[in-house]
């Protein structure tokens, strides 16, 4: 449930933070806004993966350009749903979804921590001490 909500706090600011670059896009409300994210998380997570499959030889013909379409394409596919959020043209989300990948990378990243997973906290509580003894040079040598 924390990655859940964590992915969709840094969705939600991706995609404020495309409104305020890419002026093709806006929210009316903040309400709109977290709605907008969530509905793109949600596409994200259940359309794209058929949608990558389905268009698998196209995206191997572009060498992986037509992800950024696909991408722009399910942006395209919010305000239809969602209310007080709008999107002008194919351009403006295509622009949009590279700009809400990028920033939503960049958070994840942040968060990121060694074992691959996301952590809300960047310290990690658990150490594993390691228990051997050192080989020195003279040693090596003789086996």
């Amino acid at each position: 449930m924390k990655h859940f909500v964590f992915r969709w706090a840094a969705t939600t600011i991706a995609v404020m933070v495309a409104s305020s670059i890419i002026h093709g896009i806006r929210y009316d409300t903040v309400a709109a806004l977290i709605g907008a994210s969530l509905l793109l998380g949600i596409l994200n997570a259940f359309v794209r993966p058929f949608l990558l499959i389905l268009s698998a030889p196209l995206i191997l013909v572009t060498l992986g350009f037509f992800i950024l379409i696909l991408n722009g394409l399910l942006l395209l596919v919010v305000p239809s749903v969602i209310v007080g959020f709008h999107v002008d043209g194919f351009w403006s989300a295509f622009w949009g979804a590279i700009v809400i990948s990028i920033v939503s990378w960049i958070l994840s990243a942040f968060f990121r921590g060694s074992d691959g997973h996301v952590h809300v906290l960047t310290h990690h509580t658990q150490m594993r001490r390691v228990q051997g003894r050192v080989i020195e040079d003279d040693e090596r040598r003789r086996m």
